[in-house]
């Protein structure tokens, strides 16, 4: 069967949207694929349908035609809790503004997507929660609220937070969009180390050339079509990126 071997697979992938009289169509035609230990970019400017196609892939929309396979599941028959159910289990998201609890501690904000999970048991979801955050260089903070954290520090919790449920994809919005160059290295970094050492697919959505070039494959979007998709012959290295920037105090 088409999409099998994929972690995610997109054929003729369409998206309609109904305004007023008119039907706007965000997507049209997208067909791509994700294997299993990639790590690939989506890079289009306003417009270009990379929000509404996040949106499916996360299993947040469904799309009006077309077909979508996560992991061997497709989705267009699913209901909305079978929809939510898949996503639980499935994709770690990591957004842009963090979307951490404010008065929660680090710990309890990784527990967060395994309270929803009743065969795991308090004890291990405790347990799952501190081993993230220690994938994530912060086993010293378990017990930091988000404003008692960087910005830096606060995308590693939602990091954590995605990793925590063990998904077969992590799925990456403007992951780096609020933060300082130094910082996005330094994110960008855990991300490359995700992917090479432990073989986390990752699929991120940035519209910052810089970013795209830390993948191993870019996905262009234009007016809902895929405009290009090529591999990255010449990855950078992250950590390299970030030696390489002037002293903190230059900075």
């Amino acid at each position: 069967m088409a999409g099998e071997k994929y972690i995610l697979h997109t054929e003729h992938l369409e998206r309609h949207f109904q305004v007023g009289i008119e039907v706007v169509k965000a997507l049209k035609g997208v067909t791509f694929s994700v294997e299993p230990g990639e790590f690939l970019t989506i890079m289009g400017s306003s417009g270009s349908g990379k929000t509404t196609l996040l949106n499916i892939l996360g299993c947040l929309d469904k799309p009006t035609g077309g077909t979508y396979l996560l992991d061997g599941v497709e989705i267009s028959g699913l209901s909305r809790n079978d929809l939510a159910r898949l996503r639980n289990h499935k994709i770690g998201f990591v957004f842009q503004s963090y979307n951490l609890l404010p008065r929660t501690t680090a710990l309890e904000n990784v527990e967060l997507p395994l309270l929803y999970n009743a065969e795991i048991s308090t004890h291990e979801r405790k347990e799952r929660a501190i081993k993230a955050l220690e994938a994530v260089k912060l086993g010293d903070r378990l017990d930091h609220t988000p404003n008692q954290l960087s910005g830096g520090q606060q995308q590693r919790v939602a990091i954590a937070r995605a990793l925590v449920n063990e998904p077969v994809m992590i799925l990456a919005d403007e992951a780096t969009g609020n933060l300082d160059s130094r910082t996005s290295y330094e994110i960008m970094a855990l991300f490359q180390e995700l992917n090479q050492v432990d073989k986390k697919t990752i699929v991120f959505v940035t519209h910052e050339p810089d970013i795209a070039a830390f993948s191993s494959r870019t996905v262009f979007l234009r007016d809902g079509k895929v405009l290009k998709d090529t591999f990255n012959n010449d990855i950078k290295s992250a950590r390299e990126a970030l030696d390489n920037l002037p002293p903190a105090d230059d900075y």
